[in-house]
């Protein structure tokens, strides 16, 4: 039954206050409205400002679990027919309501409904702008760029996002689009001095703030940009570093797993390529060892296939040179490693990648003692690179081995020795 007009009023009466905190913090919360009222005012110019309120309303109780994770809590929590609280729920659950109901209630509000849908996967349909103004108009475009990019238009993607960011919005959603705008440019055009100062202009937008999944992703995306750039310049991949452990300071594994461990693989391949000029540069060795660990507590065989291989490998050859007061163990530790990789580079899809790791395994079995084991390693090693005509790699594997005979055949000699020292005290 059409609704009267006096309803339609009531609704209209019952939308909040603009501006709202959209598009600022993770999904879903993210995407939430802030109802009117007297005990929530604060909270919302809190929140467009992108800071956490020290104590949530009972009116808010749905978006502090929101916030918290707790998204069946916050669905339970959001009881009402308002169209407030029908939207709110309808960001929780999308199943719960009816759309079209929905985005007629919330009147400047409706396109709401449809960035919604396409942000959760629901439509492939971008929203129209239909007169959306401020953090409504940002979202949409947000979610257009997308939608373009997807279809391959960099270009397009990128101006709507510039323009998204450009609108009179709050400081933290236009860090957070300039974020992305920069993330797009730095996948299509590479690393460069545009990304690097766009990305610094989002971190500036973002300070102050709690908004420390956005910051963590931004510092995460300018060490990756910076350590791209850096090739010989140590400044760079000082920099990078630097960006690397703000990153990891905003986060925790439980939060944002992925951006976590990509953190530490990360972290640990910029502190593994650095050149030790001192002795006190060992020490790199060691964070690298224990951020590579901490990667492999996220990246599996299973979910994360090439990620935990690349760490594995990274790591057993961090073992190596790590100083420890248990080197025999770090090297076995190592054998071990570079055996798990071997389980899944085969010669058929990755002859190189596995002839560089039988070379590294062969030549710290060797280091063990573990001649026979050694050399099986490093033949096969030997043959792959003679495939691939790689005469450096040939010539490397071919020293190992040289190396084994020499100690063969002294360990030999003294065994001789001491057999004739017996025998002539005998």
């Amino acid at each position: 039954m059409a609704e009267s007009t006096a309803e339609r009023v009531q609704a209209d009466l019952d939308l909040p206050v603009r501006p709202q905190p959209l598009g600022v913090f993770s999904l879903p919360a993210g995407l939430l409205l802030i109802p009117a009222g007297p005990d929530t005012e604060d909270v919302r110019a809190g929140l467009v400002e992108g800071r956490l309120p020290a104590e949530w309303p009972a009116s808010l109780r749905a978006h502090e679990l929101a916030h918290a994770g707790d998204f069946d809590g916050a669905r339970d929590a959001l009881i009402g027919d308002d169209p407030v609280t029908r939207y709110n729920r309808f960001v929780i659950d999308p199943d719960t309501e009816d759309v079209d109901r929905l985005r007629a209630d919330l009147g400047e509000y409706a396109v709401l409904v449809d960035i919604v849908a396409f942000t959760l996967g629901r439509t492939d349909t971008p929203p129209e702008l239909t007169g959306a103004t401020g953090e409504l108009e940002a979202l949409a475009l947000a979610a257009q760029a997308t939608h373009v990019l997807g279809e391959g238009d960099t270009d397009q993607a990128l101006d709507l996002l510039t323009k998204a960011a450009d609108l009179p919005i709050a400081r933290p959603l236009s860090g957070i689009l300039l974020g992305s705008a920069a993330g797009v440019r730095k996948d299509a055009l590479g690393p460069g001095p545009e990304v690097t100062a766009t990305l610094q202009r989002a971190l500036k937008l973002l300070d102050g703030t709690d908004v420390r999944i956005g910051q963590s992703e931004l510092h995460l995306t300018l060490a990756l940009t910076l350590h791209e750039l850096a090739g010989e310049r140590g400044d760079l991949l000082t920099q990078a570093i630097k960006h690397y452990h703000s990153a990891l300071q905003l986060v925790t594994s439980t939060e944002a797993p992925e951006m976590w461990a990509g953190a530490h693989a990360n972290l640990a391949t910029a502190y593994l390529t650095m050149p030790m000029t001192e002795a006190s540069d060992q020490l790199r060795l060691g964070v690298a060892v224990q951020s590579l660990r901490k990667a492999l507590t996220i990246y599996t065989a299973e979910t994360h296939p090439e990620r935990w291989a690349s760490c594995q490998l990274n790591l057993a050859n961090a073992l190596v040179y790590a100083p420890s007061t248990h080197q025999g163990d770090n090297l076995v530790e190592a054998v071990e490693l570079y055996e798990a990789v071997l389980e899944v580079r085969d010669r058929a899809s990755d002859p190189g990648g596995r002839a560089r790791v039988l070379a590294n395994q062969g030549n710290v079995l060797a280091h063990l003692g573990m001649f026979d084991h050694a050399k099986a390693k490093l033949y096969e090693a030997r043959f792959i690179f003679e495939e691939l005509l790689d005469g450096e790699s040939v010539r490397a594997v071919r020293g190992v081995l040289d190396e084994i005979a020499r100690q063969t055949a002294l360990t030999r000699t003294q065994d001789q020795d001491q057999e004739r020292a017996e025998a002539g005290e005998a």
